[in-house]
């Protein structure tokens, strides 16, 4: 990678590089960002430039000068990282509002042309170091004068202060900053994203762990998002391979609950609807069945285990129920009634307005076994209620 600016003074000017006769410096490319560095920031310095460290036993060489200034510009990026950068900006380009008149510093779009980079990368490390100096990090651009050295601070906290996306310093680009932050992470990882949603679904469709973190940031995500629920509950509703698997963890969800409910409250709904207290076996055998639902991990199929569950607690209620006589018969009463119930309810919502457009000979007979059936059903009710003798 070819280093944009020369960061060592005795290569400023032509003259210099004519002497020495060196290749002409490649201007700053808008290849390179300071962001991405990654070496260690505690790099040994090279101690000279004509004489280079040695390793014990090893004959001091005579080392090029253009090699002896490339290690010690290395030596400073690695230390500092795009703080490097930065002040050659605080400390060449003007202030916003300062005249030219006043100051031989330049304005961004003059030095990004000297740089033969875009004014926008410019401006970029020029906000940096301004955040930084309003934090007392680093002086402000008043105090700087071009060609001036001031201590730079180390190179983790330049990320920090600079954002090597455009778009971080949008409303958006704000938010999304604020999240990663939140989260620990460097925001212009987080930018990068948000920017390339196609390389976000593509890695979504890729990796399985990745579908798992998109997955869990969505379900964050619409607990204050009424749109995105309304939107995902569409998609649901839509797919028919989602609507199955949403309906079968909604019965399983229902299952757990089952049981959860016998093991936390001691109550138990009965086959025919009643609720009773649960024996102390039941209850014990839904406590136990619950400790092995929740220890399953939060991705693993609950759907064999909770069926399990729920059928063995329906068995041990309904036992429980024909072992006890007086408990049975409640329970008959209660299903009676309810079928009762049911039987009227649905003999009340026929309606014979206008019957005669449809009236049918097996409607009427239909009804004549209805009311046949339900003869016998008084009879037999009232014989029950006759004292044997």
């Amino acid at each position: 990678m070819t280093v944009a600016i020369a960061l060592s003074e005795t290569s400023q000017t032509p003259e210099s590089s004519e002497q020495s006769q060196a290749p002409e410096v490649s201007p700053l490319s808008e290849e390179f960002d300071g962001a991405e560095w990654s070496e260690p920031v505690a790099e040994p310095a090279v101690e000279s430039a004509t004489e280079p460290a040695t390793e014990p036993g090893e004959a001091a060489v005579d080392v090029s000068p253009l090699v002896a200034r490339d290690a010690r510009e290395f030596g400073v990026y690695a230390r500092t990282g795009g703080w490097a950068f930065g002040l050659r900006v605080a400390r060449s380009v003007r202030p916003g509002g300062q005249p030219a008149g006043e100051t031989p510093k330049v304005s961004a779009k003059e030095f990004a042309a000297l740089a033969d980079c875009s004014p926008e990368r410019v401006m970029r490390y020029y906000k940096a170091w301004d955040k930084a100096a309003d934090d007392g990090v680093v002086p402000h651009f008043e105090a700087l004068a071009p060609g001036e050295e001031v201590e730079l601070p180390g190179a983790d906290l330049w990320l920090t202060y600079y954002s090597s996306r455009s778009s971080a310093g949008s409303e958006r680009g704000t938010a999304i900053t604020e999240a990663a932050e939140a989260e620990g992470i460097r925001p212009t990882k987080a930018l990068e994203v948000a920017e390339n949603p196609t390389a976000l679904r593509a890695a979504i469709m890729a990796d399985p762990s990745t579908a798992r973190a998109a997955r869990h940031a969505l379900l964050d995500r619409i607990k204050e998002d009424p749109d995105l629920q309304a939107e995902l509950a569409r998609d649901i509703v839509r797919t028919d391979d989602l609507k199955k698997a949403v309906a079968s963890e909604s019965r399983s969800a229902d299952r757990v609950g089952y049981v959860r409910q016998i093991a936390e409250s001691g109550q138990v709904k009965t086959p025919a609807g009643q609720t009773i207290e649960a024996p102390v076996d039941l209850r014990q055998e839904a406590e136990r069945h619950l400790s092995l639902l929740d220890e399953l991990d939060e991705d693993e199929d609950t759907g064999e285990w909770a069926s399990e569950a729920y059928d063995t607690l329906k068995n041990l209620v309904v036992e429980a129920v024909e072992a006890d006589p007086e408990l049975r018969v409640q329970e008959r009463r209660t299903k009676f009634y309810s079928s009762l119930t049911k039987a009227t309810k649905a003999f009340e919502e026929l309606t014979f307005d206008d019957v005669q457009e449809f009236a049918e000979d097996d409607m009427v007979q239909q009804l004549e076994e209805l009311q046949e059936a339900i003869a016998s059903c008084i009879t037999a009710l009232r014989g029950a209620r006759t004292p044997s003798a």
